[in-house]
């Protein structure tokens, strides 16, 4: 048993060896969000692909399942996460803003607090965090997927440019 758990660690150090390699070459910067190490930024963007498929940070909250869907019953109005979406995904942003939410020097620490101090319920401001490091996640994969296009036009001439 001992034996299978040694094997077990050098798999997981070789894995997260690799990730960090891809995600240098790729010149990601997911992992300077705080919560997002090469492995959740590896598994972020293996479930994503390109962000610019998404018209807008709605519509990938929407395919992460981190968009708000509003609950009604009688004059009590109120919103829960949708069920739908990426599950993996979704369990990817929940550790992140589990992360954010439990360190006090991370800006999703700050963030919930407010949102407690608001009056919303635990899990509210839960909700209300994780549709925030979607927006972050979405925003930061774009930048550098238009980091990425820039880089690769610039070798070109200006007239293929157009």
């Amino acid at each position: 048993m001992v034996g299978d758990l040694h094997r077990t660690q050098v798999q997981i150090a070789d894995i997260t060896e690799r990730t960090e390699a891809i995600l240098a070459e790729s010149e990601s910067t997911l992992t300077e969000i705080h919560g997002v190490g090469p492995v959740m930024a590896g598994r972020i963007l293996a479930r994503t692909g390109n962000p610019f498929r998404f018209p807008t940070e709605a519509a990938f909250a929407c395919y992460a399942g981190t968009a708000p869907v509003e609950v009604a019953s009688a004059d009590n109005n109120r919103h829960r996460l949708s069920r739908a979406g990426d599950r993996i995904l979704n369990s990817a942003i929940h550790v992140v803003a589990l992360s954010q939410a439990r360190t006090p020097s991370s800006e999703g620490h700050a963030y919930y607090q407010r949102k407690l101090a608001e009056g919303k319920s635990q899990r509210e401001a839960q909700r209300c965090l994780k549709r925030q490091v979607t927006r972050k996640l979405w925003r930061t994969m774009c930048q550098d997927q238009g980091r990425r296009a820039d880089a690769s036009h610039s070798y070109l001439p200006p007239a293929r440019l157009a």
